[in-house]
């Protein structure tokens, strides 16, 4: 039987900006990815593409683009989780954005529990950053970066914390 251990890494999840410099093998972005693609998707859409990005001047020109992006300057690596609208089953109900939100989350539990450090880039809806991104990426029209990780060895460790809150709860009604 499975007990609390099994929360480990949602519980001790936190935002890293700060890495050491030391490259990620090649199969640990390949379980990052495949536990983005395991995340729930409305209708089994799974509208989500990624991109891998370990070139310095990628990772240096999204630090253009994001203003809260400066942990990429010394960041190995990003994953871009994007959306294919060609895909998108329900036009106008906009579940891609859960979808894609939900496989962004498996990606930074996944980082945490494979020692990475890792911290969630809102891309979507700010326009600027979306544009920007297809440019720097050279995207297709139809794919919608929605997010960005930087992921990277951890320089230091964060103390996780309890973020329970009762106050927060509500039983069978407000």
């Amino acid at each position: 039987m499975k007990g609390a251990n099994d929360l480990e890494a949602i519980l001790q999840r936190r935002s890293i900006r700060d890495y050491i410099d030391k490259a990620i093998p090649e199969e640990i972005f390949t379980e990052l990815l495949e536990a983005g693609m395991c995340a729930p998707s409305e209708g089994n859409e799974r509208p989500w593409h990624f991109i891998v990005i370990t070139e310095r001047s990628l990772l240096e020109g999204i630090t253009q683009i994001h203003e809260y992006s400066k942990m990429l300057k010394h960041a190995p690596a990003a994953i871009i989780v994007c959306a294919d609208m060609n895909r998108d089953k329900y036009p106008g109900v906009g579940y891609w954005v859960q979808d894609c939100a939900a496989a962004t989350e498996n990606i930074l539990i996944a980082a945490q529990d494979k020692g990475l450090g890792a911290c969630w880039l809102g891309m979507y809806p700010k326009e600027d950053r979306v544009e920007g991104l297809r440019r720097l990426l050279n995207t297709p029209e139809h794919i919608v970066p929605f997010s960005g990780i930087a992921l990277g060895y951890p320089a230091a460790t964060k103390n996780p914390g309890s973020r329970y809150d009762e106050s927060r709860v509500h039983r069978n009604g407000w």
